[in-house]
């Protein structure tokens, strides 16, 4: 009875925090109408979900959130650095082709729009099988290296949460 009602618990819980935040003030009527909304929209969205995606780690989630929210933060501050302090000509600027492990099409995506929302990088596109992910990086001395940070920082806590 209560999945007829709430069929993407976590969506509904997102569509309201997401109201909220984009209300960008705490009242009960912002409160009130984000909470409609995570339990209206979701059952009309249903037939485009038609698996839920599996979350086997849900306080790995949270902490991966957090990681980014940080790396966001570290990322800007490098950015701005570089742009103040190096000339153009040392910039290197690179593309960089990261194979994936995780499979799952919600962990990819949340993969590729990690990597955007961190300044310095940027996916770029997807390969036709779903086994790379083509990301543009700023300034990067060892692609490797970076590929490599992509794969432990992220990919790695998200073959934890989406199994």
């Amino acid at each position: 009875m209560i999945a007829r009602l709430i069929p993407h618990p976590l969506l509904s819980l997102a569509v309201a925090c997401f109201w909220i935040l984009l209300e960008n003030r705490l009242t009960a009527g912002t409160v009130l109408l984000g909470v409609v909304l995570g339990l209206v929209l979701p059952p009309f969205t249903r037939s485009w979900w038609p698996d839920r995606p599996r979350l086997a780690n849900l306080p790995g989630l949270a902490a991966y959130g957090l990681i980014v929210l940080w790396d966001i933060l570290v990322s800007n501050v490098e950015v701005a650095r570089l742009i103040l302090t190096r000339p153009e000509g040392e910039l290197k600027s690179r593309f960089v082709t990261v194979p994936l492990a995780v499979t799952a099409p919600e962990a990819i995506a949340l993969l590729a729009s990690t990597i955007t929302m961190t300044p310095g990088t940027l996916s770029a596109d997807l390969s036709a099988d779903g086994r790379s992910l083509l990301v543009h990086v700023f300034h990067t001395d060892d692609p490797d290296a970076t590929v490599a940070a992509i794969k432990t920082r992220y990919e790695r806590r998200l073959l934890e949460i989406f199994p």
